[in-house]
């Protein structure tokens, strides 16, 4: 969104870059089209029943809006990254110890993207071409193919992305009518429920909370370009509306077909090359963004690491990850994520509006945040206890982490809330 070389990693966003909130809603439901979202969207509706599935997506949907609402205020108000926010709440120390659980987070979505994306080509060359080729080694090439992107040419990629994206959306669409056209009527969708799952209305809602959690605690990212507040809360559309709506799109050919490989359920369409053309590039994108996103991360933990050789390190973790079947630990992956993050949003929305009454300057940065990391660590173990069901809070451990990060946060800076203003 911006020509600056930092893209404004450490300083805030001048008027000069400033966006339309539908430019960022745009980016943000973007990013729902790839094999891992369509891929969940199928599990879950194949595990559920279309009903129940939408209920999930619909429940996940709002908690998520709601969080992201209240964060996205702090990054057009302040107009700085998520990085440097996470500095005033946290610490300078404190901002790359939460840093480093996102560069983790990061490599573990590029280790599942990456694996399912090998998946699909093993998949295309089997069904289309009558080969197989060794899942390890497309793995492997994979990777390095996303490697070298990432490296050298993420910025052409990306504007590969913006023409296909809007492509894959109306393929996708093209293909929900099919199946629409397919089924006896529609009580048919409506009434399908699988004959045998494991999976509950809760465990769907809190994966698909844990898919998108990082949204609310990175949403300032995206915020701090938007023009003015109310704007920046209508970019939050582009999850309300275009996370469920990727979800759909993938549920309704998964009930159709019983498949959920997204190549198997356009072989069933005779669509195996458009679909599989459309669905590389756009994970593609979506996984070098992961992988640039990861090594930005991991280099504000130490300035000497320079950006090529983290980039490299972290691909070969994902890939080692990808290569050791990473995304069949994927709801789990998720379900932790619903435990770690959800606190951060909370804590650093309460630090922004609270106590430091919507003003950050860079002078008042200090090294350590004793109150905040106290806070995130205590919410996420009580929150774990709650998802083992020890005991039970509200009844979700994301809701937990969230309430619990902002009441324990509270308790510490009680004093500094309700001082008198100057």
């Amino acid at each position: 969104m911006s020509n600056q070389a930092d893209q404004y990693a450490t300083t805030k966003v001048q008027p000069k870059d400033f966006v339309s909130g539908w430019v960022v809603a745009l980016i943000i439901a973007s990013t729902g089209l790839s094999v891992s979202t369509l891929f969940l969207g199928s599990e879950i509706a194949l595990g559920l029943g279309f009903k129940d599935a939408l209920i999930a997506f619909g429940i996940s949907t709002l908690v998520l809006t709601i969080m992201c609402m209240a964060t996205t205020l702090i990054g057009n108000r302040s107009r700085l990254s998520t990085y440097m926010i996470l500095h005033f709440s946290f610490g300078e120390h404190g901002a790359k110890i939460v840093n480093f659980i996102f560069g983790v987070t990061l490599v573990g979505w590029f280790a599942v993207a990456l694996e399912l994306l090998g998946i699909a080509i093993f998949d295309t060359t089997e069904s289309t071409f009558s080969f197989t080729i060794s899942k390890e080694l497309i793995i492997i090439a994979t990777s390095l193919f996303i490697t070298i992107t990432t490296v050298y040419g993420i910025r052409s990629i990306e504007k590969v992305a913006n023409i296909s994206i809007p492509v894959l959306t109306a393929f996708l669409g093209y293909v929900f009518y099919l199946s629409l056209e397919k089924l006896e009527s529609p009580s048919a969708l409506f009434n399908y429920v699988p004959e045998e799952s494991s999976m509950t209305l809760f465990k769907a809602t809190s994966i698909l909370v844990g898919a998108a959690v990082l949204f609310p605690v990175l949403m300032a990212d995206f915020s701090r370009f938007v023009k003015t507040d109310k704007q920046s809360l209508a970019s939050v559309l582009g999850l309300t509306i275009g996370t469920p709506l990727a979800y759909i799109l993938s549920a309704v050919p998964s009930i159709q077909t019983g498949e959920v490989d997204i190549i198997k359920i356009m072989g069933e369409y005779n669509l195996v090359i458009p679909a599989f053309l459309l669905l590389f590039i756009s994970t593609w994108s979506t996984n070098a963004t992961n992988l640039y996103s990861a090594s930005l991360t991991f280099t504000t933990i130490n300035k000497k690491w320079t950006f090529k050789n983290v980039v490299i390190v972290s691909s070969i973790f994902g890939t080692l990850l990808a290569l050791l079947g990473f995304a069949t630990y994927l709801f789990e992956f998720l379900e932790f994520l619903g435990i770690l993050a959800p606190a951060i949003s909370s804590i650093y929305f309460i630090h922004f509006f609270w106590i430091k009454r919507q003003q950050y300057n860079l002078e008042d940065i200090v090294k350590w945040e004793p109150a905040a990391l106290i806070s995130w660590v205590l919410s996420s173990l009580i929150s774990m206890l709650t998802y083992f069901e020890v005991f039970q809070i509200t009844g979700a451990y994301f809701l937990d982490s969230f309430l619990l990060g902002a009441v324990i946060y509270l308790a510490f800076k009680w004093k500094a809330i309700f001082r008198p203003t100057d």
